[in-house]
């Protein structure tokens, strides 16, 4: 049953602690999206998502249905229960104001007020001081919706075929998890103009983990992350 949705402006940002059991499902309301999301652990906000360990425990480039998604002390942030999608970076980083300005032209709030340009790392930074972190705190994001290519020479951009309008993907969490994203671009984004794209959120209580769940099953690293994480929740 879903439990509250809301949506994301273009160039917008939010955060919220997601508790273990529950569900986000990121949709691309206008097709060519990007999320950037981040994911720290509340009660010790030192642990963080670890995007090295994510891809090499699961050996894999890219993050798709029946991967989960690591901290940096093994355990699991969240599984990816559905993808319509198919090919989500984490390796690519983020946008900064050098990139917008270069690419868009330079806006500023004051100025331009919400036709501004925001990019990816001053929107995580705003997102981030509401809970005593800033820019050391930063780790290596996710970028949903954003399929990285690479040519013969190994340089990488965006797939010329991006996500589709209706398209989705839906995380469980398997640990209180604080929760940051923004709509920015991804910084290899090519658009003429400054992306305009809508992001729908929708929140829900997750079912429950089964015996034959394709996350846990995905591969051995996965049963020892849920090992990890249920030593951790011991007692709780």
């Amino acid at each position: 049953m879903q439990n509250y949705k809301t949506e994301i402006a273009p160039g917008g940002h939010w955060s919220l602690e997601l508790r273990r059991g529950t569900q986000m499902t990121l949709r691309d309301l206008s097709g060519g999206s990007n999320v950037g999301m981040l994911f720290y652990n509340p009660r010790n906000l030192l642990e963080r998502y670890n995007a090295p360990d994510t891809l090499k425990c699961q050996h894999t480039f890219k993050l798709s249905q029946g991967h989960c998604l690591y901290s940096d002390m093994g355990r699991i942030f969240a599984s990816i229960t559905a993808d319509s999608f198919g090919w989500h970076d984490t390796v690519c980083g983020n946008s900064h104001a050098s990139h917008v300005v270069d690419k868009w032209g330079a806006r500023d709030y004051q100025t331009d007020r919400n036709d501004w340009h925001q990019n990816g790392n001053d929107a995580f930074l705003v997102e981030l001081a509401k809970y005593g972190l800033a820019a050391a705190d930063m780790a290596a994001n996710i970028n949903w919706f954003s399929k990285v290519v690479t040519d013969a020479e190994g340089n990488m951009s965006l797939a010329a075929s991006p996500s589709q309008c209706g398209d989705s993907v839906t995380l469980r969490f398997e640990m209180d998890t604080l929760v940051v994203l923004h709509s920015c671009p991804h910084p290899y984004s090519k658009a003429t103009s400054y992306p305009q794209h809508l992001v729908g959120i929708e929140l829900a209580i997750a079912p429950p983990v089964a015996d034959d769940d394709e996350c846990l099953n995905h591969c051995p690293e996965n049963r020892r992350g849920f090992a990890n994480n249920a030593l951790y929740y011991l007692g709780a």
